[in-house]
């Protein structure tokens, strides 16, 4: 049986698991203990009976006017479900809506991200489901069969923010990009420069790299590596950076069939030759040195590693004393373009439960609305994960243009390509294979031919079956054939 207590809270409210956090301001709230549970009577929240609120209509093409009232001002709670905690990008808009709307309520849930995609969707299945939740679309298939659509014009949307029409089913779409995440090369400023490397010494080829990691590799007297150049070992992302690569060789990530995973390839070895190149030849780091790229770089015994923007997060909370910068995936060839520069992956706009009961969908609806015509959201998700905004206006945004990631990526944006919510195995299995080459002793041939079996096997047992987006890429024309 749930329990409901009175206490003093926020009209924006937290609720992590089973524990309540209590936070000191004014307005009175109702908080359920009882799991998940929302609360469902008690308390609301204000009654709203000012319609005109006296505030400018915001956005460009897809616009909010503020000045109207919610739920006909009546209190209405609204329950969000995150495995972000704290760190949801969403928040800050959230709280400023309630502001707006003060007869809103929004809840967060905290779900940690192992048990969220299990347990969200058997909330998702009644009226009494979450009416908003976080989204990450490698989870699309078992989300999207509970969403409703925005009710936002699809030329609205296009026209204000990049790569929508990925996302589009019939003309509308469940959720878009608020960031175009991508892969980036961080490095060592100092050992940079220790090293008597400048800014024109960023490498633009894998030649110039593999030279640059040669000068910033250290060993003591006795020649033991005790500073790598580079490092691919544990979440070195190899298993996200073969994909880039790849699309750089001009090789897609799926076959022509949309459906055939395109992993045994001239191009996968190249990539993985490379790397044991780099390892045995040039001597610039080992498969046995910092056996998590993650960890060496922050302890600065690594002075180059490949990762996607979230790493400045890590950066940040765990290893403020590095002082890093970053850079473009190098070319194969310079002074030629490639098919792709990468692979990117947006992080998703919160989904609406179709399921939800209507005054809630409406509520729900009118939020959206709010967080994809303001910027708000989208600079916060952008800063927070060093990328470049989905949002185009946000291109002007001198807090946004001062970022090393958005002046390293922002310039190749429209030579990224995005695959679909492509299933986990082509990142689990590709480690895997990287794990049998280097410390298993596989040779890459009957590795890359392991990976491509597990890699279908995987795809194929998927229902519904997964299908590649890569023909929506602009330049998809530019591929090679399988």
């Amino acid at each position: 049986m749930k329990k409901c207590v009175i206490i003093e809270l926020p009209i924006y409210e937290e609720v992590t698991g089973m524990r309540m956090k209590r936070l000191l301001t004014a307005a009175l709230a109702t908080v359920c203990i009882a799991g998940m549970a929302a609360c469902g009577s008690g308390p609301q929240g204000a009654t709203d009976t000012k319609a005109n609120k006296g505030l400018p209509t915001v956005g460009q093409a897809v616009q909010y006017n503020p000045n109207h009232l919610v739920n006909g001002g009546k209190p209405i709670t609204i329950d969000y479900w995150t495995w972000n905690g704290t760190g949801d990008t969403a928040l800050p808009s959230f709280k400023a809506y309630t502001k707006i709307h003060p007869n809103v309520r929004i809840v967060r849930h905290d779900v940690n991200w192992d048990d969220y995609f299990t347990k969200l969707p058997l909330q998702l299945r009644g009226k009494n489901g979450p009416a908003l939740f976080a989204v990450h679309n490698s989870f699309d298939s078992v989300l999207s069969p509970y969403m409703a659509t925005y009710d936002i014009p699809l030329k609205s949307l296009e026209a204000d923010y990049r790569n929508v029409a990925p996302h589009a089913v019939d003309g509308k779409v469940k959720y878009i990009d608020s960031i175009i995440n991508t892969g980036m090369w961080y490095y060592n400023k100092d050992m940079w420069k220790e090293a008597g490397l400048s800014d024109k010494d960023l490498p633009k080829t894998w030649d110039q790299m593999r030279e640059d990691a040669k000068k910033l590799t250290k060993r003591n007297g006795s020649g033991k590596l005790t500073r790598a150049g580079i490092n691919f070992n544990g979440s070195g992302e190899y298993n996200a950076m073969w994909q880039g690569l790849n699309y750089q060789q001009g090789k897609l990530l799926f076959k022509s069939d949309q459906t055939t995973v395109n992993y045994d390839t001239a191009a996968t070895k190249e990539v993985l030759k490379t790397i044991k190149a780099i390892y045995e030849d040039d001597k610039s780091g080992s498969a046995n040195f910092g056996t998590d790229a993650q960890k060496s770089f922050g302890n600065g015994q690594t002075a180059m590693v490949y990762q996607w923007g979230s790493f400045a997060i890590t950066l940040k909370s765990k290893y403020p004393k590095i002082n890093w910068g970053v850079f473009a995936p190098p070319l194969w060839k310079a002074e030629t373009k490639p098919l792709a520069y990468d692979r990117y992956n947006g992080e998703s706009t919160p989904g609406i439960n179709k399921n939800a009961r209507p005054e809630q969908q409406a509520v729900a609806q009118d939020i959206m609305k709010y967080l994809l015509a303001s910027d708000d959201f989208m600079k916060n998700t952008a800063i927070n994960f060093q990328s470049v905004p989905a949002k185009k206006s946000l291109d002007s945004d001198k807090q946004i243009t001062a970022m090393p990631s958005y002046q390293a990526i922002h310039p190749v944006v429209d030579r990224l390509i995005w695959p679909g919510p492509v299933p986990s195995t082509l990142e689990d299995t590709s480690k895997q294979v990287f794990e049998n080459v280097f410390y298993n002793k596989k040779s890459i041939d009957s590795a890359v031919a392991d990976g491509q079996k597990t890699m279908q096997k995987d795809l194929d047992g998927i229902s519904p079956k997964f299908t590649s987006l890569e023909k929506n890429y602009a330049f998809y024309k530019e591929a090679a054939v399988d």
